[in-house]
């Protein structure tokens, strides 16, 4: 009997400036080790770069493949859900592979992804979101979103065994699923795959967490970056937590926490007694201790910026967590959710 072919995969990008990275992210996707049909569907923000030069030749390019072909949709807000959408919408298989446009899939990414929905039941599969730097900054950035320091318990982060999961990196789902909860919210500026996630295993489906998936991410190129998105990322996360209750663990609140703590002794230290400088001291101590796991085998310049990757990330997430407006969930709450369908 011939073999079985693999189903066809559709893989959806949001890109916005990514004129960097998206040649060679979507290089990662035309030469994936999979023998199924694929398309790409890229959904273009208003950039301001040559991203949209470069997804044009990328469409040209393939335009005669009979394997592997690229399209695009307009994305006019510029949000990353509305893109996302978009795409799905555009799409056409029964396969839906996320990848952003500074992601690069390892190169059985899909083949390993597809296998896994089948042997699992899993309605989403994500892996390991896999941070590498091109320069010192970035390779500090790096090291502190792999280390628990960093980034606490999360596998995806991390690694650890294959088992369900509240969320992945990215995703690759069955079309089923996302027709089913109507794709993203795209009231959720951040943390909408964790929504998502969340919608899905509400719904009695399972998320799956595997380290055989891999996808190589690049980290913001500076400090003002990563705190930007650090920021929203604590601040989005609180509307999800906001809008789904019961959602919030120990783990999301240790930032704004340590922001609190660490604010409380300054303010009590330069008032009223030093002894209350203890707390962001000790902050900053155990931040320098854990870099030096975290940057083992990373040049002296990287190593060095660790501390600085590690508090940024701490204190923004933690600042956005608490200064999230419950505007924006009771917004969210009001407004209809956005149906994607066949």
């Amino acid at each position: 009997m011939p073999e079985q072919q693999p189903p066809a995969v559709s893989v959806i990008m949001p890109v916005l400036n990514e004129e960097r990275h998206l040649r060679t992210s979507v290089r990662h996707i035309l030469e994936q080790d999979y023998a199924g049909e694929l398309e790409v569907v890229i959904a273009l923000g208003p950039s301001t770069d040559r991203t949209d030069e470069i997804a044009a030749e990328l469409v040209r390019e393939t335009a005669s493949s009979t394997r592997a072909r690229v399209h695009t949709v307009p994305n006019p807000t510029g949000r990353t859900p509305a893109a996302l959408n978009a795409a799905i919408k555009a799409s056409r298989h029964p396969i839906v592979v996320r990848v952003d446009g500074h992601g690069m899939l390892s190169p059985d990414y899909i083949k390993t992804a597809v296998r896994l929905l089948d042997e699992t039941g899993a309605q989403n599969v994500g892996g390991i979101m896999h941070a590498e730097g091109e320069n010192d900054w970035e390779r500090a950035v790096a090291a502190a979103m792999t280390s628990k320091i960093g980034v606490g318990n999360a596998a995806f982060h991390t690694g650890g065994d294959a088992a369900p999961a509240e969320t992945v990196y990215l995703g690759v789902f069955r079309r089923q699923a996302l027709e089913q909860q109507g794709g993203y919210n795209e009231e959720f500026i951040r943390a909408q795959d964790w929504e998502l996630n969340f919608r899905i295993r509400e719904a009695g489906g399972l998320i799956w967490f595997s380290p055989e998936l891999k996808v190589s991410y690049r980290p913001r190129p500076s400090v003002r970056a990563l705190a930007k998105q650090y920021k929203d990322y604590g601040r989005w996360r609180h509307v999800v937590a906001r809008f789904h209750k019961g959602s919030i663990n120990l783990r999301y609140l240790a930032p704004p926490t340590a922001v609190v703590a660490i604010a409380a002794g300054i303010v009590v230290g330069a008032a009223v007694t030093p002894w209350a400088l203890v707390v962001p001291g000790g902050y900053l101590a155990a931040i320098v201790a854990g870099s030096v796991p975290a940057g083992k085998g990373l040049p002296l310049k990287a190593r060095a910026r660790i501390p600085v990757a590690l508090a940024t990330m701490h204190m923004s997430w933690g600042f956005g967590f608490l200064t999230s407006p419950r505007s924006l969930a009771e917004h969210v709450i009001a407004s209809r959710r956005p149906a994607v369908r066949a």
